[in-house]
């Protein structure tokens, strides 16, 4: 099936591309998200119309991107968790755990955006921590991951 991508998709092509895809992937994902349409004479027309806005759109999407990366990069998150002996920790620190404790420190971040190739944390130390924000803008914090006093 042939799609025209309304916005820039991960492995797959940027906003007003025309791509092959299989029929389930158009119709059960990227159709119903908004992130193309089928490629017919009438749609084609459409998005040519509204290309003008959705390129805006996305480059406004992209500078407010860019703006939560420079203030993330500055941002050490410390977090106190209980230890027992040898540093190891009781449970894990997760994305999720990561995530809430930089929304509380006052920049809105998603569980989602976290990255932890290597797994959750499971030791005290220094880590640094890969974020992947919206149109494709990727920064890294610093997680300072302490015995609880």
């Amino acid at each position: 099936m042939e799609i025209i991508l309304l916005e820039k998709v991960a492995n797959l092509g940027t906003l007003g591309e025309r791509v092959k895809v299989k029929p389930g992937y158009a119709r059960n994902f990227l159709i119903p998200k908004g992130k193309a349409t089928a490629a017919t004479a009438a749609n084609v027309a459409r998005f040519e119309a509204r290309r003008a806005e959705l390129e805006r759109v996305a480059a406004e999407a992209l500078a407010k991107s860019q703006a939560r990366a420079a203030q993330l990069a500055e941002l050490i998150v410390t977090l106190s968790v209980k230890t027992g002996s040898e540093g190891r920790l009781f449970g894990s620190v997760g994305a999720a755990d990561i995530a809430d404790a930089v929304s509380a420190a006052g920049i809105e971040l998603q569980k989602q955006e976290v990255r932890l190739p290597a797994g959750p944390i499971r030791q005290i130390g220094e880590y640094d921590v890969d974020l992947h924000l919206p149109s494709e803008v990727k920064t890294q914090i610093r997680v300072n991951v302490i015995a609880e006093a």
